[in-house]
């Protein structure tokens, strides 16, 4: 069973003890990539360790560790982390209504939330699996600031297929739109390569997974 490590997601406790070194064993500095159409509109009022709200889904615990490629690699201590990502459904919350997204959701504000890194340079937070959406392989947007507000990356995270085909088959709540139709390889944002984008999933879908990823910054 994956240990719910967003239930220590206070401003004074640790949000995370899961151990994530940086993905491809360098301090390579994490790509920036496009916000995408849907960023959070308010992020610093969602300062949230579940972000999970009423989504139904495979249950996920996503850890972060942002390292400062500036300081050989150190955890970056108070580093502001946003993060979003659709539902099982390929749906976002804040947007809807129009034809980058028929149904309406912009009155509510589920999977998205913001976190500060402890002094592990860590973040946590509770959520589901995402879905999917039609010329996109399965992602999570990041955002990174520095303690001060002062951007420093946007980014995504990328899965891996086998993981994801694993979810979307054999899990009754993903399995009426079966697997993505696009993969990393095929993606537009991922398929100049994922070697500093890919994250480490574990877990089943009967017990839930647990997605670690480090973002190397120039803080």
């Amino acid at each position: 069973m994956v240990m719910p490590l967003f239930s220590a997601c206070s401003k004074d406790d640790d949000p995370t003890d899961v151990d994530t070194s940086n993905n491809n064993g360098a301090c390579n500095t994490t790509p920036s990539e496009t916000e995408g159409p849907f960023p959070t509109k308010n992020p610093a009022t969602l300062a949230l360790g579940d972000i999970t709200s009423d989504r139904t889904g495979v249950p996920m615990v996503i850890a972060i560790v942002v390292k400062d490629k500036n300081d050989n690699c150190t955890p970056l201590q108070g580093a502001i982390v946003d993060i979003w990502h659709c539902d099982k459904d390929g749906n976002y919350s804040e947007y809807g209504g129009s034809g980058m997204q028929s149904a309406n959701y912009s009155s509510v504000h589920f999977l998205r939330g913001r976190q500060t890194a402890n002094s592990q340079g860590a973040v946590g937070f509770g959520s589901i699996f995402p879905g999917w959406y039609s010329g996109r392989a399965p992602h999570i947007h990041v955002h990174v600031y520095n303690p001060s507000g002062k951007t420093l990356l946007v980014t995504q995270i990328a899965f891996p297929k086998e993981v994801c085909d694993n979810v979307y088959t054999n899990s009754n709540i993903y399995s009426s739109r079966g697997r993505q139709d696009t993969t990393n390889e095929s993606d537009n944002v991922f398929r100049d390569g994922v070697i500093n984008e890919l994250a480490v999933v574990e877990g089943s879908v009967g017990g839930g997974y647990t997605l670690t990823h480090t973002i190397v910054v120039e803080a």
